[in-house]
C-alpha cells in the first residue's frame, strides 16, 4: 500500500514545471505590432474586459499616460505615434493598480463609479469604499 507522501511526492513529479502561480487575476500582456507612425494593441477590448473597466476609459488613462493621441477601432487601440510594448504593458500595470486593485484587501473585485470629477472605487470582497486621484 502506498502512503499519502509518496502519492503526494509523485503528483509533485508529474506537475509541470510551468503551472500557473494559482494568481487569479493576471493582466494580459499587449498584442500589437507598429505600422508606420501608428501602434496597433489588437487586444486591447480584451484587456478592459479582464480589468473590468470601460474601454473608453481605460484608453483615456493610457493615452494621458503616454502623451499620445489615439482611438478605438474594433477591437483594437491605435496610438498615433510609436510606443513600445513594455511602455504600454507598465502602463496598464499603474492602471490596475490605480483603478482596478482594492488598497485594503488587494483583490481586483472592485466596480468604478464617478460622482462629480472624482472617481470611487468599491471593492466587492471587503467593502472598502475610496477615491481616486484621477488624471483624466
Amino acid at each position: 500500500m502506498t502512503s499519502y507522501e509518496e502519492l503526494l511526492d509523485r503528483a509533485k513529479e508529474i506537475l509541470p514545471d510551468d503551472a500557473s502561480t494559482g494568481e487569479r487575476f493576471e493582466i494580459p500582456k499587449v498584442k500589437g505590432h507598429i505600422e508606420g507612425n501608428k501602434t496597433i494593441v489588437s487586444n486591447f477590448i480584451a484587456i478592459a474586459q479582464i480589468l473590468g473597466r470601460k474601454p473608453q476609459h481605460f484608453l483615456k488613462y493610457i493615452l494621458k499616460e503616454l502623451a499620445t493621441p489615439g482611438e478605438i477601432y474594433k477591437q483594437a487601440a491605435i496610438f498615433k505615434s510609436k510606443v513600445p510594448a513594455s511602455k504600454i504593458n507598465e502602463k496598464i500595470g499603474q492602471y490596475a493598480e490605480l483603478f482596478v486593485i482594492c488598497k485594503e484587501c488587494g483583490k481586483p473585485d472592485t466596480k468604478i463609479t464617478k460622482e462629480g470629477n472624482i472617481y470611487y472605487v468599491k471593492c466587492q470582497a471587503c467593502g472598502a469604499r475610496y477615491s481616486v486621484y484621477s488624471k483624466i
